[in-house]
């Protein structure tokens, strides 16, 4: 495919043509959303300017991504953006890429603290840090520490931080799930998307996916090794009261609700998304 020469519509056109070969889905839309990160415009000025010349050096950027779209390389990775809960984030190959039935934890946050002026909270795995700055973006006076075992992704989140106005409000650290954390540190809230792909099902996930860090995916041979590892440590560091929210995978209700120890947790919820497969569960301490 060589798109020197090309106008904006018509490189739109062939770079979708290339996108439908390869099998991507919405070839168009998403040829269009690489040439709009290539001129750094948006759709409304393509339209009216369909007939532009590209330069050569557009071009080649363009055929480019448009190649490594078609390998299966995530587009949100070349455009290294994706809105999550109205805000646009950064992200890199180092972070996970946010999915909008994550939007559940926000959403279940927000409901259950309504009453509390200034929450202080916890990200287990922030990863781009989506969840933790839109919480902070919604409570303009809570305070949150934000943890990753990644240093690479910690500097994405500290960027999205940074561009949503809440860098003073988020400590971010480098953490295996609470290790870093001080003994007496006390929230309000703990929220998590943590890694719950089984080992066989990695095996099968789509070839976009296989993009993504394994370490924000794998956890073990059902998916819930880290799920195990949080549900006892949580507590600690909840106040009475508290609440701990997080993520889980498809067809994994049943096997989390089994770890959850009723002697510490009142389970409150097992939220569904919007294909109503079971998704976020919300448990409070006793």
């Amino acid at each position: 495919m060589s798109l020197l020469g090309h106008s904006i519509g018509d490189a739109i056109r062939e770079g979708a043509r290339r996108l439908r070969e390869a099998n991507i889905g919405e070839p168009r839309r998403e040829a269009g959303s690489l040439l709009a990160h290539v001129l750094g415009r948006d759709r409304s000025f393509m339209v009216a300017h369909a007939d532009d010349l590209l330069s050569n050096a557009q071009c080649k950027t363009l055929q480019s991504l448009v190649e490594r779209r078609a390998m299966g390389e995530p587009l949100q990775y070349l455009t290294t953006h994706q809105e999550f809960f109205r805000l646009d984030f950064e992200v890199t190959p180092d972070v996970l890429i946010p999915r909008p039935e994550t939007e559940l934890i926000i959403e279940t946050a927000l409901e259950l603290l309504q009453g509390d002026p200034a929450p202080f909270f916890v990200d287990i795995g922030t990863g781009s840090g989506c969840i933790a700055i839109s919480l902070l973006h919604e409570w303009p006076r809570a305070r949150a520490i934000a943890t990753d075992t990644s240093p690479a992704a910690l500097q994405v989140a500290r960027r999205n931080a940074a561009r949503h106005h809440v860098r003073e409000r988020l400590m971010l650290l480098a953490s295996d799930c609470f290790s870093a954390l001080e003994a007496n540190e006390s929230f309000t809230l703990i929220a998590s998307n943590p890694p719950y792909v089984s080992e066989d099902e990695l095996r099968t996930v789509p070839r976009e996916v296989r993009f993504e860090p394994r370490a924000a995916l794998a956890a073990g041979s059902d998916g819930l090794a880290v799920i195990r590892r949080l549900l006892p440590a949580a507590p600690r560091f909840l106040r009475p009261g508290g609440y701990f929210v997080f993520e889980i995978g498809f067809e994994q209700s049943q096997g989390v609700e089994r770890l959850v120890d009723r002697s510490i947790w009142n389970l409150l919820e097992i939220r569904a998304d919007l294909q109503r497969i079971p998704r976020t569960f919300v448990l409070q301490k006793k």
